[in-house]
């Protein structure tokens, strides 16, 4: 059976892969930066100690994913997901009992090697062999998850720690995500479309300037291809202004809005980029010119980036709003774009290492976001230097991405 839409099966796919993603991103994502305040609550250590075991998480993800292809051709996608959910469920296991600091880099390991196999290149292998002309759009929906994690898992984790403490919290959320994602692994993933019958019917010619598909080297060739060293470049840096712009954000916009007004805009910038993502996946078709699509989404998210400046210099609620809306509209699309940029510039043999490679590089460049940004701030004695240093990444990666 030949289909264009497979959405007897192939939505079902997109909404497991959105389920795993509300997992993933809420606990390995998200996660850290509640532990942080936990474990210093609970015991007392130095933030910086503890911020050194969450970039090893991030680090040992990042060198999780770069070997991602050929993690999931050995183990297939359905055992790699059950692999990626244990140790999640371990690793935070391992964060939410430590006792001692080393307890914290152990749990890291377990827990970031559980963030790799389940977050952006999981989720691109999941979407990738059910669609051609509609991947844009399932993409964006199975990407969302990401943010309703956030929505989510930010206030659960809060509640779960002031009820019952953080040990007991950790094993109610380990538990849940493993018979989520376990259960979504067996009865969804397990299928393909060939074992299904099905032949997934080619998306038409991809249009666009310089959109012709680039065959790739093997091996280390492919770091002298300009093509990709420009969207690992252009989308590490603006990762690594949005993961070092968002771990500051909440205090910055607290002065002009108080503290609940803060959290409250915080979860609207959240909706935004669901709204901003879902609203790019349907509106551009397959053959579009995606790599120009982000160049302008970074630039748009610089404009709101300078508006939040103004406003926190002017202190002026209205306006600072209004900068969180326009940068909340692009967050989302900054992770849902590269898979698209790659799947519509290289050859379909060569998508999976790209999309691997490039959320290896972005995870290695933003886990130093935070800290980089901090010192930023602490250097300045200024919040407005994170936002001008978050505007200029931003503005650099548009640049870089425009320049193909």
């Amino acid at each position: 059976m030949v289909t264009t839409d497979t959405r007897f099966f192939g939505w079902r796919v997109v909404w497991a892969a959105f389920t795993i993603a509300i997992f993933a991103w809420g606990i390995g994502f998200y996660g850290p930066g509640i532990f942080l305040e936990a474990l210093h609550d609970r015991h007392g250590w130095s933030p910086a100690l503890i911020s050194a075991a969450i970039t090893t998480h991030f680090l040992i993800g990042a060198a999780i994913v770069a070997r991602f292809q050929q993690v999931l051709a050995r183990l297939g996608l359905m055992r790699l997901v059950l692999l990626g959910a244990g140790l999640t469920a371990l690793g935070l296991l391992g964060w939410s009992s430590a006792a001692q600091p080393w307890h914290l880099f152990a749990a890291a390991c377990l827990s970031g090697t559980g963030w790799a196999l389940t977050s952006g290149a999981s989720v691109n292998a999941m979407i990738t062999p059910w669609f051609e002309a509609r991947r844009p759009a399932a993409l964006a929906i199975a990407f969302n998850g990401a943010s309703v994690g956030g929505v989510v898992f930010a206030p659960l984790w809060a509640l779960l720690i002031t009820w019952f403490g953080f040990p007991w919290a950790g094993l109610i959320i380990a538990v849940a995500s493993l018979g989520v994602m376990a259960a979504l692994a067996v009865l969804v993933l397990r299928h393909t479309p060939q074992s299904l019958g099905l032949v997934i019917q080619p998306a038409a010619p991809r249009g666009g300037k310089g959109a012709g598909q680039l065959a790739l080297p093997p091996g280390r060739g492919i770091w002298r291809e300009r093509r990709f060293t420009s969207l690992a470049i252009g989308f590490s840096l603006g990762a690594a202004a949005l993961v070092g712009l968002l771990a500051h954000l909440f205090s910055l916009l607290a002065p002009t809005l108080g503290a609940f007004g803060a959290g409250l805009t915080m979860s609207l910038i959240t909706v935004c980029a669901v709204a901003g993502r879902s609203l790019l996946g349907w509106l551009l078709p397959a053959g579009s010119d995606f790599r120009r699509a982000a160049a302008i989404n970074f630039l748009v998210k610089m404009i709101g980036t300078c508006i939040i400046l103004v406003a926190l210099l002017w202190e002026a609620p209205l306006l600072m709003l209004a900068g969180c809306v326009i940068f909340g509209l692009c967050l989302g699309n900054t992770l849902s774009l590269p898979p698209m940029i790659a799947q519509a510039e290289f050859a379909r043999a060569d998508v999976g290492r790209v999309v691997a490679l490039i959320t290896a590089v972005n995870q290695a460049v933003y886990a130093l976001g935070p800290a980089s940004f901090g010192l930023i701030r602490e250097a300045t004695g200024s919040g407005a230097a994170v936002l001008l240093m978050a505007a200029l990444l931003q503005l650099v990666s548009g640049l870089i991405l425009w320049r193909r």
